[in-house]
């Protein structure tokens, strides 16, 4: 990434600022903006998120939310209520209080001397979805939005859920959460208060893993933040951005398709970070391109954005099979709308092992698979953070738990845009079940790339409301849509479907083992296949990668990652363990040292689906002088099958002494899950 230290208008920083609520609430701001603001009035950016704008995204903050100001605009950094150092206590994602109290910030915000009274809200996940949200609450002072890695779907298409299954980004995402909300707040900031803050958070902030466990199934608690319900509420503007190796494509497609509002997407080949820091490469000059979008819609400047197509995408190009690349080959193709004009569905046959025209299928018969646990430890994350490498290993791994429907070598280039469908004519010998089906790019030396998969829980086939279990034996026809991609097959490549009963640990398993046939005469997969576009040679570059100076810090202990799977074939244990340690490193402008680690363990023996386990452990420190807390946080997931069993513990240390211990044994029943 290029540096920059030098802007069109020189920056001043307000480390804290108080934002006042209604009920008596502060929120902590930390505001960068133009020298002469004051004289010389800018529209404000919001980044409203729950994770610490004074240490654990200080660095991020200050690479992005300086350079806004540097161009003209406040870039506002606020701490959701009950997070960093902001009052009160954070009870869960998204819910009514956090977005009343987003409107309230963004009236204080256009009411502030310095402000010309237009806001623009930006995030990345968490602040992605909450600028869907507010946006949909119409805030007149709202002028346009950027959402990155986020989602209009809260049950069909977010960390909890995937075709009706569980993911186990469910369990984990919940356990970073459960780490995060124990954090005290920075007595620097907050002053003696810090300790009875820490104090409340820790008793009342609570396991919101339980919580989430009950709605197993798409009912009011999901719908609630899913702007997908009435897209016509968002009434602003629109930029959806994301990466195909993130885990919120999808949305910037539906986005695109549904709103009715001047709209544009990206999405490149990054995974859940944005795009100017983009990782698999290339990263982009993504802060020059969101300036252009603010300088459109908050200044009412010609920047000639909105003449540029709907949509941009990175079209992938084959490689070889790696759970991590700096750099993913390819091209930039673009669209005018969405559905784009030129895609159309190619029709791939299921014969025996084969896919093809169907006028060339020899052998066309039932066939069953009942997938072993092991089926999914090849997989990867349900959304990469690129650290640990968390990309799908070789699928060869996992291809021999799963029926394998193969093409011949292709004849020339083929290229997809969308969702790819399996539609397929099933049944099962048991009333639950689910399905996980993977396209892969298969190289002449065989190794196999996953390009995308999706899954389904067959129970959800007709309704993620209202969930039905099945008849054993009975067929069923069910669509399985896979996520969206741009992906090149080159000639000489194969393209192999892999249809499975198990992919765990990234979903899940159902109660039991199932057996699926899968007949495959009336079973086909239909692949949103790309005509080559001339114009997509003619669309203007992105700039470099570029950003502000990044907050100075000291390291003191390096970062550890690692993935790895463990097979104890003499007890018949199975085990993927994934460790994310960031190291210790200081804060020079606070003098803060921070740490965290967390270790996942998913677990199995043999074939036993009641020794199914995920396990997490997040420690997090900070040390200021003689200031010092740690805290550890732990969960454990099992199941049997009736209920999924939860148990969690959360200790708190101040310096060596320990100051708060909980532990919570919650059992939660399956539903059609």
């Amino acid at each position: 990434m290029n540096i920059v230290d030098s802007f069109p208008r020189p920056v001043r920083e307000i480390a804290n600022e108080w934002i006042p609520l209604s009920d008596g609430c502060r929120l902590a701001a930390r505001i960068r903006l133009p020298e002469d603001a004051e004289r010389n009035p800018v529209p404000a950016i919001l980044e409203y998120i729950p994770y610490r704008k004074n240490d654990l995204t200080a660095e991020r903050d200050e690479r992005t939310h300086k350079y806004m100001a540097g161009h003209g605009y406040a870039g506002v950094r606020v701490d959701l209520r009950g997070s960093g150092d902001s009052d009160g206590i954070l009870c869960d994602e998204y819910l009514q209080q956090e977005l009343d109290d987003g409107l309230e910030v963004i009236r204080w915000l256009a009411s502030q001397p310095w402000c010309t009274g237009a806001i623009g809200m930006m995030g990345i996940s968490w602040g992605g979805f909450n600028a869907l949200q507010i946006a949909a609450l119409q805030p007149p002072e709202l002028k346009a939005i950027i959402t990155v890695c986020s989602t209009d779907d809260r049950y069909a298409d977010d960390v909890h859920h995937m075709g009706g299954c569980l993911l186990g980004d469910n369990l984990s995402w919940a356990s970073t959460m459960f780490s995060h909300n124990a954090c005290p707040p920075d007595p620097l900031v907050v002053g003696d208060d810090w300790k009875s803050m820490w104090m409340e958070r820790l008793e009342k902030s609570d396991l919101w893993l339980a919580q989430w466990l009950k709605h197993q199934r798409r009912d009011d608690f999901w719908k609630h933040g899913s702007v997908c319900e009435d897209y016509s509420a968002i009434r602003c503007p629109v930029m959806a951005v994301s990466g195909w190796a993130d885990g919120y494509s999808n949305a910037v497609f539906r986005l695109l398709a549904n709103l009715d509002v001047p709209r544009k997407g990206l999405i490149g080949p990054w995974s859940h970070l944005y795009p100017h820091m983009g990782h698999p490469g290339p990263a982009i000059g993504f802060l020059q391109e969101a300036i252009r979008w603010w300088d459109t819609w908050l200044k009412g400047e010609a920047t000639g954005i909105m003449e540029e197509p709907m949509l941009r995408a990175w079209m992938q190009e084959s490689v070889p099979p790696t759970t991590d690349c700096d750099y993913r080959p390819g091209r930039w193709v673009a669209e005018t709308g969405w559905p784009g004009k030129n895609t159309s569905p190619q029709v791939f046959h299921l014969g025996f092992a084969w896919l093809g025209p169907e006028e060339k299928i020899e052998q066309s018969f039932p066939v069953s698979i009942q997938s072993p646990l092991s089926v999914g430890l090849y997989a990867g994350k349900w959304c990469s953070y690129a650290s640990p490498p968390d990309l799908p290993h070789d699928q060869r791994d996992d291809d021999g738990g799963a029926l394998v429907f193969d093409s011949d070598p292709l004849q020339e280039d083929m290229e997809i845009l969308g969702p790819p469908v399996a539609d397929l004519e099933i049944s099962a010998n048991k009333p639950v079940a689910m399905i996980a089906v993977r396209l892969s790019d298969i190289l002449p030396d065989d190794k196999a790339t996953r390009v995308t998969y999706g899954l389904l829980n067959l129970t959800h086939r007709d309704s993620h409301e209202n969930p039905q279990p099945l008849e054993p034996g009975k067929r069923y026809r069910i669509k399985v849509q896979l996520n969206d991609i741009a992906q090149k097959f080159p000639a000489g490549n194969r393209i192999r479907l892999a249809i499975s009963t198990v992919y765990w640990p990234l979903a899940w398993p159902s109660p039991e083992p199932t057996r699926l046939t899968i007949y495959t005469r009336t079973s086909r997969l239909l692949l949103p296949v790309r005509q080559k576009e001339t114009k997509d040679k003619e669309l203007r570059p992105f700039g470099p990668a570029e950003g502000a100076p990044p907050a100075l810090k000291t390291l003191i202990q390096p970062s550890r990652q690692s993935w790895t799977v463990i097979r104890n074939l003499a007890k018949g244990e199975s085990r993927l363990e994934i460790i994310s340690d960031e190291g210790v490193y200081r804060l020079d402008d606070t003098d803060l040292e921070i740490a965290a680690k967390v270790v996942e363990n998913y677990a199995f023996t043999d074939d036993d689906y009641a020794s199914l386990r995920g396990e997490t452990s997040w420690v997090r420190w900070f040390k200021r002088k003689e200031w010092e807390v740690r805290t550890v946080a732990r969960t454990f997931l099992t199941s049997d099958t009736t209920h999924f069993h939860l148990r969690a513990e959360l200790d708190a240390w101040e310096g060596e002494s320990r100051i708060f211990s909980r532990s919570w044994d919650e059992h939660i029943p399956r539903d059609l899950v």
